[in-house]
């Protein structure tokens, strides 16, 4: 099939690329020139593990193409993914859906005779697919276009594998025709045993919502029983194996740590809860989901404070990991956004270490220097903290590193045993614990 993508960010640019992969013709289209003459040239602008790979490949054997046309990239494909950002408003927790509905009056125009299938693939509230329809229905006939919702369930670091063996395929539509050639195009992935879902189009744009919000709860119940668990002297990760092994909690989504970040569950709990309000319902649990992961940051600050008996000033803390989980190069809402400015402004000299590089974030920041490597970014701490559970941080000697004797280290992962690293005579706190 021939298919359009519009935007190249993290959701357009992978399932792109998959979809090309299974022998689709694909076409990522972006409004950045600059962007897609660097794809054309293999230059990834996100860090995904196996994508760069999976690019070259494809853009080689010709399945796979870059453009800023819009107008001819639409024409010429059958079915046309909206990509987009759907950012938080400015000074409102409401979704941003400008670039959508901008997206959306252009390709209107560049609809004729061919019936072609809409589908939003961006994260968009309830209502946004009828929009839409609204926009087209102004000058276009029903005959030539549907408007389908089929949200994505990527996971940042394990994108590909999520695309490739999804746990489900939601596609909201009650257009028969758009139903039955969607079920065509992922039936390499149904055959591989994905659960395929048509639904109404409304009720696929909640299930995506719907979805996040409730593992944004999960995280942020468990980090709330880590709480509990350091005060009370147990081991939070014996409270997730022991709740997890119950299959109707499940034990993903079950560890403690920071609070929750990345691209999309931030925005999408404070989406939902706007939405409810629009519909006069009150979503009172994820509220509070919201506040609690909001306070997290502070609380694990006080924590650094409790760990260096208020001796903050002139300490040299290192960070191992800044993005807000591993395998991804995304800082949006990490931990140490609030943490490393609170912690330079106590007097604290920073080094951080992250294996996707130096961050702008902190470039601006007093005291705060990147290293290159592990041993330079540790090998003067009192305190170093393990934010980030990169492959690359469990197994470090400490002790052979750091040339201070009585340095501290603050696993926020928990990826060290507390037994280990007492034997190792080294002071260590991790979380729940």
């Amino acid at each position: 099939m021939k298919l359009c993508m519009i935007g190249t960010s993290y959701v357009g640019l992978v399932s792109g690329v998959c979809f090309a992969d299974l022998g689709n013709d694909v076409v990522c289209v972006d409004k950045d020139l600059n962007k897609i003459e660097n794809l054309k040239k293999g230059i990834i602008p996100i860090y995904e593990p196996g994508l760069e790979e999976l690019v070259k490949k494809n853009y080689t054997n010709g399945r796979l193409k870059f453009s800023n046309n819009l107008k001819d990239s639409v024409i010429k494909s059958d079915i046309i993914f909206i990509c987009v950002g759907t950012p938080t408003k400015k000074n409102s927790n409401a979704a941003d859906l400008s670039q959508v509905y901008s997206v959306a009056k252009k390709i209107r125009s560049y609809i004729t005779s061919k019936f072609k299938i809409i589908i939003t693939k961006s994260t968009v509230p309830l209502t946004t697919g009828d929009e839409i329809e609204k926009i087209f229905s102004k000058k276009k006939s029903k005959k030539f276009f549907s408007v389908v919702s089929n949200p994505e369930f990527l996971r940042e670091g394990e994108a590909i594998r999520d695309f490739i063996y999804p746990d489900r395929i939601v596609i909201g539509t009650s257009d028969d025709r758009s139903n039955k050639i969607l079920k065509n195009l992922y039936s390499p992935l149904i055959s591989k045993g994905a659960k395929y879902i048509n639904t109404a189009r409304r009720a696929s744009e909640l299930i995506k919502y719907a979805s996040n919000a409730f593992l944004a709860t999960k995280i942020t119940f468990i980090n709330e029983i880590a709480n509990l668990c350091e005060k009370s002297n147990i081991n939070v990760e014996d409270i997730s194996i022991g709740m997890g092994l119950d299959e109707r909690i499940g034990s993903r989504f079950l560890r403690a740590g920071p609070a929750y970040g990345g691209s999309c569950l931030p925005k999408d709990t404070k989406a939902i809860v706007t939405t409810a309000n629009k519909f006069k319902t009150n979503l009172s649990l994820v509220k509070s989901v919201i506040k609690s992961n909001q306070n997290r940051s502070l609380l694990l600050l006080n924590k650094v404070n409790e760990i260096l008996k208020g001796k903050i000033k002139n300490k040299n803390i290192c960070f191992l990991g800044v993005t807000f989980k591993a395998n991804t190069d995304d800082m949006r809402d990490s931990s140490t956004l609030t943490m490393i400015p609170t912690l330079s402004k106590k007097g604290a000299i920073i080094n951080y270490y992250d294996p996707t590089g130096e961050k702008n974030h902190f470039k601006k920041i007093k005291n705060v220097t990147f290293s290159k490597n592990i041993k330079s970014a540790i090998h003067n701490s009192d305190l170093v903290i393990i934010h980030t559970e990169w492959n690359d941080f469990k197994s470090i000697n400490f002790k052979s590193l750091i040339k201070k004797k009585n340095f501290i280290i603050y696993d926020m992962r928990n990826i060290y045993s507390p037994l280990k690293m007492k034997k190792a005579k080294i002071k260590y706190f991790g979380i729940g614990r």
